[in-house]
């Protein structure tokens, strides 16, 4: 039975790397969303909100699991 984590502090560190890519480019598509959906909306188009808020939500989601993945990771 082992009682250490599964991969060692070298073998963790791109793992965290590539996880930090994915959430900057999860924040950078949620701001441009943002941007996007405000200027449709001041724009008169509503029909974008709720898909906007679905996609966002879903980004959202991801950032959460991968948050989550990283605390197991170090456990």
């Amino acid at each position: 039975m082992r009682t250490g984590s599964r991969f060692s502090r070298s073998q963790r560190m791109p793992i965290v790397t590539g996880i930090l890519a994915i959430v900057a480019i999860l924040v950078i598509l949620q701001l441009w969303l943002l941007t996007a959906t405000m200027n449709a909306y001041l724009g008169g188009d509503r029909s974008v909100l709720v898909p906007a808020a679905v996609v966002s939500l879903l980004c959202l989601g991801l950032n959460g699991g991968l948050l989550r993945y990283l605390g197991r990771l170090d456990r």
